[in-house]
């Protein structure tokens, strides 16, 4: 007889618990495994932020860019856009081509020379060198007020000799096949004079004379010229423009074809040299002019400088800077000097480099300029230099996007294929072609693109600081411009430049973007509150705007009579706009700080709407600023909801009123019902008048149970009380039990833990953010609510908490025939569904077999046709922001087998845990913690494969998905540090540095921050996504591991095959006498024979590619030892196999001779001797 114990018990209940889920898992099958991830950065656009460099290849038409951070574009005609980044993540100093030959050299403020290939289409590093003793501990002059180890370049045409030079006065010689450094050198203390008693400087400027390639020119920062002949190994000629003092300073030196030299100065003035004497030709000021006292004006100093000719005889001198020092600071320009007129361009930012576009390569010819490429602090500038007036080029990439502060982002791949064009034709028709362009095509066209045909299309939404919301069409991996709407366009213009104090944000910027793409209709949030409603229109328009007042919310709840019969108990908002006059409400004018006039408001005649989006409704928040951190809006329901710190916010479209205004606390108490009866045209006509219920605008909430009174007076009273209500809310009946046996299921609320603030807060100093709770996530969908009535399908916002709590409000919405005309009715149903730790960042749905349910919208139709509206589903499109609502289908019996009647699965995420949890029994069926320490920025329930999963990105830089339903781990990949998106922390915008984040040396990100950066990074549908890669910058990334292996084809060929153009040819006088140009052997000068370099000098590192190349040449010498031992057996093979014949033949040759032998000597054996 088999023997019970205690133990086998508790094993069996254990058993019986963990065999529960097993069908759950049988029943939805999860078709989302770790092979089909790959996470993998695509595509970025925009301006590279704060640029250094710039190079230019004349033979592909390419143009390089490096900025501050180590990233280093190469652009080329449409679709040509490669983009790489250093590792080491420093400053790019200085960048040259390898002209024509697919090769690119950099230089990093850390004195690493690094070649570049972009023969392929991603470009790649193959090797590096270090300098190492080429650096000053100080600054010996003050000229520049950086500390570089290597200042300049020169690398001559078709050559593979480099001349590096360096802040201690020295060129080195480095060879760019090998990345190995020449023997050869030019040390500062040869090429000054023997009599000069101090440090030349830094060499600022290395070219080489276009008639004679041995003739090296030395520009040195204290203002000595050295031209040096790198045959004889020593200074042929030097010069200088005074005594050597600061004011002489070089800069920036430049060769004519024909052998003339010119140099510009730190005073402004450029000298013209012949190299016969030690003092220059002319010297001449172009910007300064003559004084009272007859002498010129101080001028800034010359920062860059070309010389450029022509075969019609013109002399084309082009350089940044020179101009007066009381203009200076103010204007920023490029000067070009043709002949005896000078020409002034100004420039809207600060000249970062420049460089001239000209028809040949060979300095010793007429080089034909015909445009400028000039980088700016914040723009690109190409000027057509063949156009009277040297008119610019119209800029094709997109470029612009840091026109203004991005403050959000949105970004909807796989959207509705009619938007791109109806967005493109509505701003075709407000983009009016501006004049001044020149009619040239754009210049900077190398490399190939072939637009690769995608299936599906894309758009970005970016929000400004403006005001402005710019929609960008991101398909097949370009990024054009479609359509730029102005929300300032929605107020008066004295309103909006008088919002805000100084240094407070611009009252119009955009904070919260939410666009129903189906619908075409788009919500903004503003700084203050204040929400504007576009709809979409292919026509211009006039009309009037309609203008509803937000209560203000507050948290203090106070008792007062019920109006109903139940005996309830209500809670009246206080509200801000009590004191305002009658006929300001009707002309949409606001007091206070926001104080904003609505152009074209109801009563003042209407304004003219462009086509595109135009304003239908908008809603100003009265009294102090009520910043909006969570925006939604659903075209079925005609419902519009956002909410913020104080509470919750929900507007009817459809009536143009608001319906609900609750604080935060009134979501947690027991269902009442909640509306606003009265019209916005009867609001304006009546005038301001609070009321109970639905009187005045004021929305009420009635309570089941005691009245909570929240008094803010007291730090410790406040979070007291809140502590001990949220112990009453959970003290409510939980949810009817379940047998273990059947159904795995976990507590349906967990317990108030110690992170009782946001996990992403700063500082836990003030316990009146400990308490506060606001709203993060909000959510539309028709879902099973209620318990008590498992199969009804109730309209509902979801929302959720900043203390991780999720509530419900439910919506009844009136029948179609009556949507205009009946007010929506909305309840609450009090007390938190479930808690999760930290704020809630997203929620979704999904059906009983995990499949994710689309959201419910109303299909867009001109306002022209009068079409009954139609509530339609899509199955492809899915919301990309966290607050974008789903539409639940009613399930049939037989698609649903659960044995509790489950018909739907809510996902949450909060900034620690996810959950799902199936609707209608609240049961928590799978639960994921995913960081403990750390915090989540951004999380999405994203479709992918025709699957759907949870992606989210962490602060430790992670970017980590799991399957949906059962939360499976799919992917954890290291993938951006947070720091790197630091440049939208507050600490970095306005240098603010808290010494209790500092404990551990560094600068922590604040919640703010983190807010911050979470509007602006985005994930969407087929597993794409995007962030702020910096103040100008987008970049796009993929987690799809299909994408990465179609990614290639999407990409433009950076470098193509083509013809060097033939050097000039020598005419007969100048061979006769010698006066052409003279070949140089640098082989000869700086290969072996120049010797062997100082090891201390320099250190190679190998690029990433070396290590392949090292194993691939051991693998294939250990292949060929192989090869030939397996030969010399071979060998010794033949060689034994032909002994053994010679042996055979040898052994029979023997017995021949042994019978022949044998028979002589029978022969003659009986024979006397003189017989024979």
């Amino acid at each position: 007889m088999k023997k019970f114990t205690f133990k086998g018990v508790l094993d069996g209940f254990r058993s019986s618990m963990q065999a529960a889920p097993r069908g759950t898992e049988q029943e939805i099958q999860e078709t989302l495994r770790p092979e089909h991830f790959q996470v993998k950065k695509t595509f970025r656009h925009g301006f590279p932020f704060s640029p250094t460099a710039l190079a230019w290849d004349p033979i592909q038409k390419l143009l390089a860019i490096g900025d501050k951070t180590g990233n280093l574009r190469i652009l080329g005609g449409p679709g040509v856009d490669a983009h790489v980044r250093h590792d080491v993540g420093e400053a790019v100093l200085h960048a040259k081509f390898l002209i024509n030959e697919g090769a690119l050299v950099t230089v990093t403020a850390d004195d690493q020379l690094h070649l570049w290939t972009f023969r392929q289409k991603s470009p790649q590093r193959l090797q590096s060198l270090k300098f190492q003793r080429e650096r000053f501990p100080v600054k010996l002059t003050h000229t520049t007020n950086e500390i570089k180890g290597v200042t300049c370049l020169h690398l001559p045409l078709q050559s593979k000799w480099v001349h590096v030079g360096t802040e201690r006065g020295n060129v080195h010689v480095v060879n760019v096949e090998t990345f190995a450094l020449s023997g050869y050198v030019i040390n500062w203390n040869k090429a000054i004079e023997v009599t000069r008693s101090n440090h030349p400087g830094a060499v600022v400027d290395i070219s080489e004379n276009p008639l004679d390639a041995s003739k090296l020119l030395i520009a040195f920062e204290s203002g000595l010229l050295v031209v040096w002949d790198l045959r004889a190994r020593t200074a042929e000629w030097r010069g200088a423009l005074g005594t050597g003092g600061p004011a002489d300073g070089v800069r920036a030196a430049a060769w004519q074809h024909d052998g003339k030299l010119m140099t510009a100065h730190i005073d402004g003035a450029l000298a013209t040299w012949t190299t016969r004497g030690p003092r220059p030709s002319s010297v001449s000021y172009p910007h300064a002019k003559a004084t009272k006292d007859g002498k010129l004006e101080t001028c800034k100093p010359i920062h860059r400088l070309e010389w450029k000719t022509s075969k019609t005889g013109e002399s084309l001198v082009i350089f940044s800077g020179g101009l007066p020092t009381d203009k200076a600071g103010k204007t920023h320009s490029i000067t070009v000097l043709n002949g005896k007129s000078t020409t002034v361009l100004e420039m809207e930012h600060s000249v970062v480099d420049f460089v001239t576009l000209c028809e040949t390569p060979h300095t010793a010819d007429y080089q034909e300029p015909y445009a400028i490429v000039v980088l700016l602090q914040n723009d690109l500038v190409v000027i057509d230099l063949l156009s009277p007036g040297y008119p610019c080029f119209e800029n094709p990439y997109p470029m612009d996007i840091h026109e203004s502060p991005v403050t959000c982002c949105s970004y909807f791949a796989d959207c509705p294929s009619d938007l791109i064009p109806a967005f493109y034709s509505v701003g075709r028709q407000g983009n009016k072609k501006v004049a001044g362009f020149s009619e040239k095509l754009w210049p900077i066209n190398g490399g190939e693109w072939a637009p690769a045909s995608c299936s599906y299309s894309e758009i970005i939404l970016t929000g400004h600081a403006d005001g402005s919301v710019k929609f960008w069409d991101a398909s097949a991996g370009t990024l054009q411009i479609l359509y730029k709407l102005k929300c300032s366009k929605v107020f008066e213009r004295g309103g909006v430049a008088g919002g805000g104090a100084a240094g407070e944000e611009s009252p119009v910027a955009a904070q919260q973007l939410a666009l129903c793409a189906e619908s075409r209709r788009l919500a903004v949030a503003l700084p203050h509150g204040h929400v504007l409603l576009f709809k979409f229109r292919k026509t211009e328009t006039h009309g009037e705007t309609h203008v509803i007042e937000v209560p203000m919310i507050t948290d203090t709840l106070e008792e007062e009579t019920s109006p109903e019969a139940e005996g309830g108990r209500s809670m009246s908002f206080s509200r801000g706009a009590d004191s305002v006059e009658g006929e300001n409400r009707r002309s949409g004018v606001w007091g206070g700080w926001s104080s904003l006039r609505v152009r074209g408001a109801s009563g003042t005649g209407g304004a003219r709407r462009a086509a595109g989006f135009q304003p239908a409704l908008v809603a100003l928040q009265p009294g102090p600023p009520h910043a909006v951190t969570a925006l939604t809006l659903n075209s079925s329901y005609g419902l519009m909801a956002w909410g913020g710190d104080r509470g919750v916010v929900v507007v009817d479209m459809s009536r143009r009123c608001v319906v609900s205004a609750l604080c935060t606390a009134a979501l947690y108490h027991a269902p009442r019902h909640t509306e606003r009866q009265r019209s916005p045209s009867l609001d304006q006509m009546e005038g301001p008048g609070p009321g109970p219920g639905a009187g005045g605008g004021a929305a009420a909430a009635g309570g089941g149970g005691r009245a909570v009174r929240r008094s803010r007076s007291q730090g410790t009273r406040k979070l007291h009380k809140c502590l001990s209500t949220a112990s009453d809310v959970y003290a409510a009946p939980s949810a009817p039990q379940h047998s273990l046996l059947t159904t795995r299921q976990y507590c349906s609320f967990d317990k108030l833990d110690s992170s009782f603030s946001r996990s992403r807060s700063s500082s836990m100093s003030s316990l009146e953010n400990i308490s506060q709770e606001g709203i993060q996530c909000l959510a539309f969908a028709d879902s099973y609510t209620k318990k008590s009535d498992p199969t009804t399908l109730l309209p509902t916002l979801w929302i959720g908490t900043t203390l991780g709590s999720v509530l419900t409000m439910m919506i009844s919405l009136p029948e179609a025939d009556l949507r205009h005309t009946q007010p929506v009715v909305v309840s609450t149903s009090g007390g938190p569904i479930f808690r999760l730790r930290g704020s809630i960042l997203t929620m979704s749905f999904l059906d009983c077999n995990g499949a994710l349910i689309p959201y419910s919208y109303e299909s867009w139709k001109d306002d022209s046709k009068d079409v009954r509206e139609r509530r339609e589903r899509t199955p492809t499109k899915q919301s990309s922001s966290s607050s974008g609502s789903r539409m639940s289908p009613t399930p049939g019996p037989t698609e649903c087998s659960s044995t509790v009647g489950d018909r739907q699965f809510v996902v949450i995420a909060s900034e620690k845990q996810a959950r799902v949890v199936a609707l209608p029994s609240q049961n928590c069926v799978y639960r994921q913690q995913i960081v403990e320490t750390d915090f989540i920025v951004k999380a999405e329930i994203v479709s992918l494969k025709d699957s759907v999963c949870l992606v989210n990105y962490l602060s430790t830089g992670h970017l980590a998905a799991y399957s949906l339903p059962s939360l499976r781990p799919l992917i954890d990949v290291d993938f951006l540090p947070l720091t790197e998106l630091s440049f939208q922390t507050q600490s970095k915008q306005r240098g603010i540095v808290d010494p209790m984040l500092s404990i551990w040396g560094q600068q922590l990100i604040v919640n703010e921050d983190t807010d911050q950066i979470a509007k602006t990074f985005c994930f969407s549908n087929r597993g794409h996504g995007l962030y702020l890669a910096s103040p100008s910058e987008i970049q796009k990334f993929t987690i799809d591991a299909e994408f990465c292996q179609q990614l290639n084809e999407m990409l433009g060929e950076v470098f193509l095959a083509r013809d060097m153009p033939e050097p000039p040819k020598e005419s007969f006088f100048r061979g006769l006498f010698g006066g052409g140009a003279r070949p140089l052997d640098r082989e000869e000068l700086f290969g072996e024979s120049s010797g062997k370099a100082s090891r201390t000098v320099a250190k190679h590192i190998p690029g990433p590619a070396s290590g392949l190349d090292q194993l691939g040449v051991r693998a294939s010498t250990a292949a060929s030892e192989v090869s030939r031992a397996h030969q010399m057996v071979v060998e010794r093979g033949d060689k034994l196999s032909q002994l053994e014949d010679r042996t055979e033949r040898m052994h029979s040759q023997a017995a021949e001779f042994s019978s022949s032998a044998h028979q002589l000597m029978l022969k003659y054996k009986d024979k006397k001797w003189y017989q024979l």
